[in-house]
C-alpha cells in the first residue's frame, strides 16, 4: 500500500504519507518507519538538479514569470554591494520620488540618483560623518548636497509615507492609521546639554522624548 501511495503521490513529504496511510485507515506509523520502509524497497527522494557555477540559467517564460510572487531575482543584491543599497525592487517603488521629472531643464545630472540615495541610506544605517562616505559612493559634497535638498521637499517622508500605505493595504487595513500609541522616555543630561527638566515620577534630571507609533 506504500508503493501506491508513494506512486499516486510523488512528491509528498513523510508527514504526509503518515497522514494518508491513517486517511485510508491502513495503519497510524510514524515519518521514521515510513522512511525505512522507503529504503527497504529502494524508494528514494531525488532531488532537483542545480544549476552549475556559471553555467547560463534559462529565462523564465512568460505563464512561469506570472505565477512569480513574493521574493523574486530583483530582491536580491549584486555582490559587492553594501548592505544597506537598495534592491531592484524597493528602488521601483520610490525611485520616481528622487528621479528628476523626464523634460526638465538644467543639466545633465552627473551622479546617478539610485548611488546618491544608497549614499544616504548607509550614512543613516552606519552613522558616520558625510566626510567619512566610502569612496564607492559619490563624492560626500554631491550626496550631502543632494539630502538637503530631498530634506526640503519632504523626499524621506513621502517614502516612508508610500511604504507605510502599501505594508497596510497588504494587511488589509485602511491606507491612513487611525489611531497611535504615544510613549515617552526620560534621559540624564549633562549640564553642557541645554535646557532640561525634572522627571519626578522617574527621579531623572534631563529631557524627555515622545515617540508615535501606529
Amino acid at each position: 500500500m506504500l508503493s501506491e501511495i508513494v506512486s499516486r503521490m510523488p512528491h509528498a513529504t513523510l508527514d504526509e504519507l503518515a497522514a494518508e496511510l491513517d486517511h485510508l485507515g491502513a495503519v497510524q506509523v510514524c515519518t521514521a518507519t515510513i522512511r525505512r520502509t522507503l529504503r527497504a524497497q529502494g524508494i528514494v527522494r531525488t532531488l532537483p538538479k542545480r544549476h552549475a557555477l556559471g553555467a547560463p540559467v534559462q529565462p523564465e517564460t512568460h505563464a512561469a514569470v506570472a505565477k512569480r510572487y513574493g521574493y523574486t531575482a530583483a530582491h536580491r543584491r549584486e555582490a559587492g554591494q553594501y548592505s544597506t543599497d537598495l534592491t531592484d525592487a524597493e528602488w521601483r517603488l520610490v525611485s520616481d520620488l528622487f528621479e528628476r521629472p523626464e523634460g526638465s531643464r538644467g543639466a545633465p545630472a552627473r551622479y546617478e540618483r539610485r548611488r546618491l540615495v544608497d549614499a544616504c541610506c548607509y550614512v543613516l544605517r552606519t552613522g558616520c560623518a558625510w566626510r567619512l562616505l566610502p569612496s564607492s559612493f559619490a563624492p560626500w559634497q554631491a550626496v550631502y548636497k543632494a539630502f538637503v535638498r530631498w530634506v526640503e521637499v519632504d523626499a524621506f517622508e513621502q517614502m516612508q509615507d508610500r511604504l507605510r500605505q502599501q505594508w497596510r493595504d497588504r494587511m488589509g487595513r485602511s491606507a491612513e492609521p487611525s489611531a497611535a500609541v504615544i510613549d515617552a522616555q526620560s534621559n540624564r543630561a549633562s549640564p553642557q546639554g541645554g535646557e532640561c527638566g525634572y522627571d519626578a515620577g522617574k527621579k531623572v534630571k534631563g529631557r524627555k522624548r515622545h515617540i508615535v507609533v501606529d
